[in-house]
């Protein structure tokens, strides 16, 4: 028997409703040198899944308590020995090409540290999910692409970070970087990785042939005040510790001036006061995170400038959600 080049990983939360699409989905993949690890954080009873359920490549680790996206993935990492990790949402479809077409550009691109996919809305046929990660200068992230008609494939290029929906890292590197930010709990926790990827010099790139169909929203907390309270502290933290000090310095000004902006928006829309509480608990949660930064910075081994073209600057960007292509670069980022 051929050892797997992939462990596909699941981490599931009252998720169960999609895992026989998933799972016939997985079992069609032309790529057959794969296995499979699924943690269940804690779900209802009846949300839990069964391993008749699933295929037989399937390791189940079932947790009695929610340990959060990021600490579920790394528990599941660490009891993995295949050369590349390819974290999957429970409710995201891969189309039978997936896994080859992904694991085919990092095999072509030794480069690049984590490969992202292409993302379909699962429940609207020819809309984009997303394209990849857009990292702004002054701190804000999006899913490019995101609700845009499909015209055409998106071109195999560089972005900035791949979403944790559906990519491939390289398991040493994800081990050397130590994984998911478990402070994290969930979101942005992919953002974060693919940022501290690229100040070790790795890239990500964005393959055109890797396509799953993503419903989005699987989780009751998306787009729930517990994902605004997430999604602010956490985009903070990760500012703070990524940005290098020639960047962080001119942007933190911009960043906490769009963060209060976008805070103040969110309560007068919604009422509820969750993004600035995150926004809160990320400064009340500073001291540990500056120790990190110290610790990043001086790990660093792209240069300023190699971080100041991975972002994306132009203002209307952040309206728009417009992809930024790169061209991919052959060698690996300079060091200094």
């Amino acid at each position: 028997m051929t050892a797997p080049l992939a462990t596909i990983i699941v981490v599931t939360y009252n998720s169960r409703r999609w895992l026989q699409r998933q799972s016939a989905a997985l079992q069609a993949q032309t790529e057959t040198r794969w296995t499979l690890v699924v943690v269940d954080n804690a779900s209802a009873a009846d949300q839990r899944p069964q391993l008749g359920e699933l295929s037989p490549k399937t390791t189940l680790i079932q947790s009695e308590t929610n340990l959060g996206f990021a600490a579920a993935n790394n528990l599941a990492a660490r009891r993995c020995t295949t050369p590349y990790l390819v974290f999957l949402n429970p409710d995201a479809f891969p189309e039978s090409n997936w896994l080859k077409a992904l694991l085919a550009t990092a095999e072509r691109y030794p480069q690049a540290g984590a490969i992202g996919s292409t993302q379909m809305r699962a429940e609207a046929p020819g809309i984009f999910d997303g394209t990849g990660d857009v990292m702004h200068a002054t701190g804000i992230a999006y899913r490019s692409s995101f609700g845009e008609r499909a015209t055409a494939p998106p071109p195999l290029s560089e972005t900035f970070s791949a979403c944790g929906a559906a990519m491939l890292v390289r398991r040493d590197l994800f081990e050397q970087t130590g994984g998911f930010d478990e402070r994290y709990f969930c979101y942005f926790e992919d953002v974060d990785l693919g940022f501290r990827l690229r100040l070790l010099g790795w890239r990500t790139l964005q393959s055109p042939d890797a396509v799953v169909a993503h419903v989005g929203g699987g989780s009751s907390t998306e787009g729930s005040a517990f994902a605004e309270f997430h999604g602010t502290r956490n985009r903070f933290w990760t500012f703070v510790k990524c940005m290098p000090p020639l960047l962080f310095w001119p942007l933190l000004l911009p960043h906490l001036a769009l963060t209060a902006f976008t805070s103040t928006w969110a309560l007068f829309r919604s009422r509820k006061p969750e993004v600035w509480r995150g926004l809160w608990a990320g400064l009340t949660g500073l001291e540990e995170i500056w120790r990190e930064r110290k610790r990043l910075q001086a790990a660093r081994r792209a240069t300023t400038l190699d971080i100041a073209r991975a972002l994306a600057w132009w203002p209307g960007l952040l309206l728009s959600r417009k992809p930024v292509p790169r061209q991919i670069r052959e060698t690996s980022a300079s060091v200094g």
